[in-house]
């Protein structure tokens, strides 16, 4: 049966390189890459439902997609980094971290999941991260950020008990794909421990690897670039 992969995100460095290596493997006989720089009909902005709309009807084409990945992430823009203490906390910039980081793939998952076959085990994934975990959380600030996560971990979860409901084999999850130079990171690179870093194409190919080895009964739960589950 053909199938296809979607990557939203595809124009930034985990994306790309995602979109890349699955190309290169050969397993899809589509790969869709649709991202907000794009223009025409691979356009794709998380703060714009209409133009998500338009890319699941595109995909909905065909071949059915049997993995859907979110590679997208705000953490910084322009002289507006994540919050070290409770004073920096400012409405407009918590609206934006969450419209990009929560919302947006929220949206994604409503156009998109319903595409999904209902036979083998097809996959939805979104970039989470580590620092959006509660029970993970040692050292408090970066309070939009860690919470943006946190809550697109919980609507993950969600999405995971109500797509069972459909299918039994549908996976849901989030990826924390580790440090990986991109712009996101570019800022916060210096207190890195060596070889903690990874280039986009090993961390695609690293969160490929995981992508590989999930399971229904792993559907609902963050994991780590390694395949560790991270706790919520």
């Amino acid at each position: 049966m053909a199938k296809a992969a979607v990557i939203i995100g595809a124009s930034g460095g985990i994306g790309r390189a995602m979109a890349d290596s699955i190309e290169e493997e050969g397993g899809y006989d589509r790969v869709w890459r649709f991202a907000r720089s794009f223009t025409g009909e691979r356009h794709l902005d998380l703060t714009d439902e209409a133009s998500i709309a338009a890319a699941a009807a595109l995909v909905a084409t065909g071949p059915a997609p049997t993995l859907v990945f979110v590679a997208t992430g705000l953490l910084h823009q322009g002289e507006r980094g994540p919050e070290k203490a409770m004073r920096d906390l400012d409405p407009e910039w918590l609206a934006r971290v969450y419209a990009v980081n929560t919302i947006g793939p929220a949206l994604v998952a409503k156009h998109f999941l319903p595409l999904l076959p209902r036979t083998g085990e097809p996959v939805f994934a979104a970039l989470s991260a580590r620092v959006g975990s509660i029970a993970d959380n040692k050292m408090g600030g970066w309070h939009g950020y860690r919470a943006s996560k946190a809550a697109l971990n919980m609507l993950l979860r969600n999405f995971a008990i109500e797509a069972k409901r459909k299918s039994e084999r549908a996976i849901i999850v989030g990826l924390h794909p580790g440090t990986v130079d991109t712009g996101l990171s570019k800022p916060f690179q210096a207190n890195i421990a060596p070889g903690k870093l990874f280039d986009a194409e090993r961390a695609a190919l690293q969160l490929l690897d995981v992508i590989e080895g999930l399971k229904p009964i792993d559907s609902g739960k963050i994991f780590a670039w390694d395949g560790d589950e991270i706790p919520f």
